[in-house]
């Protein structure tokens, strides 16, 4: 039984569908005081499978505890988690001292309540892979890049693709992988980050006069390094900007700064709900839960 929540209702079905199962919702109840009451199925399978994206992660933590507490209660022997966006993955290590290392407590918390937990594209820096936080190698994480990088791909005549463009240096690994998918070429800026919302973004030196690109990148919130990827690219002299993310965790001013900056589309994966989803990763999803078992 797959179960999930209203608000990813849409990629619950595709993703229902591809594993051929049985797809229940968790019911929610907010109180006044913001405490949540959740109702589920009242007798489950031996093997249960959760669909909880952590955009929002602060109450969403707490369903997940609530929902796998209660999933095991009532029936369930094994628990997935298919967590498309992981948060608290970028404070990997103690910068400052007394700082909370939350991807090695967040990871572990999630370790501790799943038999398995299959994200998309976690945003890691200084490990490998997830096995180095989360117990018993218990985390899958997997690649959209290729997907958002065949979408881009088919927005063109064959053989005209663009030229994909990573706005940091972290960004090369979603370059160099949606350019291994689809033989587009790539480049990767080098950003300089003054604050959470101030950056400074600096071209590599290759002529761009009249090349379309596309900006690639596994998360975009505020928009602010694509923003300032598409003004240098402006003043290069490009002919079209495009944006490409595989998380879009876009603020509510966010799509209208991209597109006032020149950027004239913006597509993302619906591994986070939003108007700008255009390729599911449901049966990417579906494919490694499938392995799993």
């Amino acid at each position: 039984m797959l179960l999930a929540f209203a608000d990813e209702r849409a990629l619950a079905l595709k993703l229902a569908a591809e594993l051929r199962c049985e797809l229940a919702m968790v019911v929610e109840h907010r109180f006044p005081d913001g405490e949540i009451k959740l109702t589920l199925p009242p007798s489950l399978p031996g093997h249960v499978l959760l669909l909880r994206g952590l955009q929002q992660p602060n109450e969403r933590l707490v369903q997940l505890l609530l929902t796998a507490k209660t999933a095991r209660r009532l029936g369930a022997k094994r628990l997935t988690l298919a967590s498309p966006y992981l948060a608290y993955m970028r404070q990997d290590i103690e910068f400052n001292p007394g700082e909370a290392i939350s991807q090695r407590i967040v990871a572990g918390f999630l370790g501790e309540l799943f038999e398995r937990v299959v994200t998309i594209d976690p945003h890691l820096h200084r490990i490998a892979s997830l096995d180095e936080v989360m117990p018993g190698s218990r985390g899958i994480a997997l690649a959209a890049a290729p997907l958002l990088g065949e979408w881009v791909a088919s927005q063109w005549p064959a053989g005209k693709g663009p030229l994909l463009v990573g706005p940091d240096e972290e960004a090369e690994q979603w370059v160099r992988a949606a350019g291994e998918a689809t033989g587009l070429a790539g480049v990767v800026c080098r950003k300089t980050r003054h604050g959470d919302r101030e950056v400074d973004v600096e071209l590599p030196p290759i002529d761009l006069m009249g090349r379309e690109v596309v900006l690639i990148d596994d998360v975009a919130s505020t928009g602010h390094t694509l923003v300032q990827a598409a003004q240098a690219l402006r003043a290069r002299g490009v002919a079209a900007i495009d944006a490409a993310v595989v998380h879009a965790l876009f603020d509510a001013p966010a799509v209208e700064r991209l597109h006032a900056a020149g950027i004239r589309r913006i597509w993302s994966t619906d591994a986070v709900p939003h108007a700008s989803n255009v390729v599911t990763v449901a049966p990417l999803l579906a494919r490694a839960i499938a392995d799993c078992d």
